[in-house]
């Protein structure tokens, strides 16, 4: 038997899991003048048995980001039987899915119009008196039709406590996240600049480390993050990224980031690469070489596969 949330979405696959729940594949039955389609959302489901309910809170963070570019939209919100249920906008594959589907490396071109869009939407999420606190591929995912080019920002399960504990992923954690020093805006920065040094290297150096436990595990990838110099970490790629760095390493706690300028500085870096601003990334490419081979003579050229809307 089908199950109905929030009475009118039906629940299909298994798609994902967030911070503190799973998430599904949805449908609805959408009048189209006089004929109806199925349109697919996104259902987050949480146990309200669970010891720190969280999906509730979710929503009302992303309740507070509504409007913007690169933000899924909430549908609906709600109690189902013993579940808390969060409807939202279906978005596509998250940068983690398309960067193994890129063989696990970007070319600098599709890090730097990345970066550019990722940086945009933490500045919107800190504009709006949040943290994020679990900057990581996975939480970044891209739209879909039109808005396929777009970055959206997602999962804001681990945005409410700020504590001395370690909250997020490890293998991108701040230094300071690793101290137990209160994370602030600096931190969910430094976080992206890990991030997009996987894009690049295609590992980061303290990814497969072995420890007994997970505790050990978080202290052995804090070693091995403060022991890496920035310079060494960098090695090999532009200079911009070791300044990125640097720059977020000389903020204070409560300093406002200088958001502006670190686009700039990536702008910079993709204007003297002589890239162009076409939204044409890897996964783009590869698409267009895969269906080439299929259908040669009926495929558009690769920057036509996708446009940006917003």
């Amino acid at each position: 038997m089908d199950r109905i949330v929030g009475s009118k979405y039906k629940l299909g696959r298994k798609i994902g899991s967030g911070s503190f729940g799973e998430i599904y594949l949805g449908a609805i039955c959408v009048l189209c003048h006089s004929c109806g389609h199925l349109e697919t959302v996104a259902v987050k489901i949480e146990t309200s048995k669970t010891k720190h309910p969280q999906l509730f809170y979710e929503a009302k963070v992303y309740k507070a980001l509504q409007g913007e570019a690169g933000l899924a939209n909430i549908r609906w919100c709600g109690k189902n039987g013993e579940d808390n249920v969060l409807v939202l906008d279906l978005l596509g594959p998250s940068l983690e899915d398309l960067f193994v589907y890129c063989g696990r490396k970007f070319s600098l071109k599709t890090v730097l119009m990345l970066a550019d869009q990722m940086i945009t939407r933490i500045e919107y999420v800190h504009a709006k008196g949040f943290l994020h606190r679990d900057i990581k591929p996975d939480n970044f995912l891209m739209g879909l039709g039109r808005k396929a080019n777009q970055v959206y920002i997602i999962d804001f399960g681990l945005s409410k406590d700020i504590n001395k504990s370690l909250i997020g992923t490890a293998r991108y954690a701040s230094c300071n996240t690793h101290l137990g020093i209160e994370q602030s805006r600096r931190d969910d920065l430094e976080s992206l600049g890990y991030v997009l040094l996987y894009f690049l290297r295609g590992s980061l150096p303290w990814q497969g480390l072995k420890a007994a436990n997970k505790k050990q595990k978080y202290e052995k990838i804090c070693e091995k993050k403060l022991s890496t110099p920035i310079e060494v970490l960098c090695k090999s790629h532009p200079v911009e990224f070791a300044s990125y760095f640097h720059y977020c390493h000389s903020l204070t706690f409560d300093q406002r980031p200088d958001y502006g300028f670190l686009k700039r500085l990536f702008k910079e870096l993709f204007i003297r690469e002589g890239h162009e601003p076409n939204y044409v990334f890897d996964w783009t490419i590869l698409k267009y070489n895969q269906a080439q081979k299929v259908k040669p003579q009926l495929q558009p050229r690769p920057e036509t596969l996708l446009t940006f809307d917003g």
